[in-house]
């Protein structure tokens, strides 16, 4: 018997027919003689629609009261899915995150999970019952609900996972597991059998959509095995896993120490809409990067790709870095505002794209920037920015060659099917 938290998105949840399709997998895992708590997300489109009406009501409003309007989608799934599986004659509860509870702190709109009490979990579970626990809220120190802003509903299961100590905690989404690259820019993408937490830490925060930054720090943090699949597999078929033999479908987030065959390059991803921002001839004294980039902070204004060129003579510098495009005009204004940075103009450009290459086997072999680069240029394309880390190493280049630069680089890491 198992110990297993199946958390399902949005997609997996937009209507009673799916919440049905959802709840087949539920029964499956029961039968099987495993105890399952379950983790919802809000209709596809619900949480949108209902942010929505807080700003019709007033574009200025309490934070608190948003909070209130905004979890009620998750509650309404919740109460969905337990209605659906106590009529399939599994014993169902749905939890809001108040009623579990999951504490957070008092952040509305963007809170952090403190701690969760698992008692009534814990023996719901053991009684045979399947608790329905709503994603993306908890309550605060004051007993006001919250919400966890961005990936709060992996982020929840992770947690609930980890309170109940699961064996592992099932993601289900659209897609079928996580890919070596986008499946609609290169049709030989394959579907990975694992993947280490660092590797896709590295490729969610690059563009890789499958998973949540925050719930696979949380997961790497806490050791809960994740498995990304898809709802839309039939229920009812034998559990295959993607190396042919019966388990589990789909991929396996975990520890690297579980991955025997370590790939070089494990994936490629892409991430368009870059800025490119450029202070030419910064005069170079102690604190000056600090001056930048701190007022680019108060801000809000997120930073990825940093570059800085300093002068034979040390006298001045040039720093480049990356915004998104939808922030570039807004780091422009910040900078030429900014009292305490000296430099000669500032230049840049959007519409960019930044193309990783990621594996934890890159630790161990020398060579993988260089052979990226000649990959690209073999293609003709001109690399702008370069940063690397023990595990990763990206490019700017223009957004034109972005889909040509994933499938050349692909390609050339041997990570293409052979069957297509």
């Amino acid at each position: 018997m198992a110990r297993i938290v199946m958390k399902f998105g949005g997609t997996s949840v937009a209507d009673v027919k799916r919440i049905r399709q959802a709840a087949l997998h539920v029964k499956r895992e029961i039968e099987a003689g495993n105890q399952v708590s379950v983790v919802v997300s809000a209709m596809s489109g619900k949480t949108n629609e209902l942010v929505g009406w807080t700003r019709e009501a007033a574009p200025v409003h309490d934070a608190r009261e948003y909070d209130a309007v905004v979890a009620s989608g998750e509650q309404v799934t919740a109460g969905l899915m337990a209605i659906v599986l106590s009529e399939m004659g599994i014993p169902a509860r749905s939890y809001a995150g108040w009623q579990v509870p999951i504490h957070t702190d008092d952040a509305h709109g963007s809170a952090r999970i403190t701690g969760i009490d698992a008692t009534e979990l814990d023996k719901r579970m053991n009684e045979g019952w399947v608790p329905v626990v709503t994603g993306f809220q908890g309550v605060a120190p004051s007993g006001r609900v919250t919400t966890l802003g961005r990936g709060g509903s992996d982020t929840s299961a992770v947690a609930v996972a980890a309170a109940v100590k699961a064996d592992r905690c099932d993601i289900y989404t659209d897609v079928d597991g996580v890919y070596t690259t986008d499946p609609r820019i290169v049709p030989r993408a394959r579907r990975m059998n694992k993947i280490s937490f660092e590797e896709m830490l590295e490729m969610a925060s690059l563009g890789a959509k499958v998973l949540m930054i925050r719930s696979v720090e949380l997961a790497m943090a806490q050791k809960v095995r994740l498995v990304v699949r898809s709802t839309f597999d039939d229920p009812n078929a034998p559990q295959i896993a993607p190396d042919g033999t019966p388990g589990v479908p789909g991929t396996l987030v975990c520890d690297e120490e579980e991955i025997m065959e370590k790939q070089i390059v494990s994936g490629v991803t892409m991430a368009r809409g870059e800025a490119k921002i450029t202070l030419r001839d910064v005069r170079d004294r102690p604190g000056v990067a600090a001056a930048i980039f701190g007022a680019l902070a108060d801000e809000s204004i997120i930073v990825d790709m940093i570059v800085q060129n300093v002068a034979d003579d040390g006298s001045v510098t040039d720093i480049t870095f990356t915004v998104p495009d939808g922030e570039y005009d807004k780091a422009i204004r910040t900078l030429q505002a900014a009292q305490n940075i000296e430099y000669a103009k500032i230049v840049g450009s959007k519409g960019n794209a930044k193309i990783s290459v990621v594996g934890v086997g890159m630790r161990s072999h020398a060579g993988v920037a260089a052979s990226m680069f000649k990959a690209l240029a073999d293609k003709s394309i001109n690399i702008q920015l370069i940063t690397t880390s023990e595990i990763k190493t990206s490019v700017l280049i223009d957004d034109e060659y972005a889909e040509l630069a994933v499938r050349a680089l692909h390609t050339y890491y041997g990570l293409d099917r052979q069957d297509v």
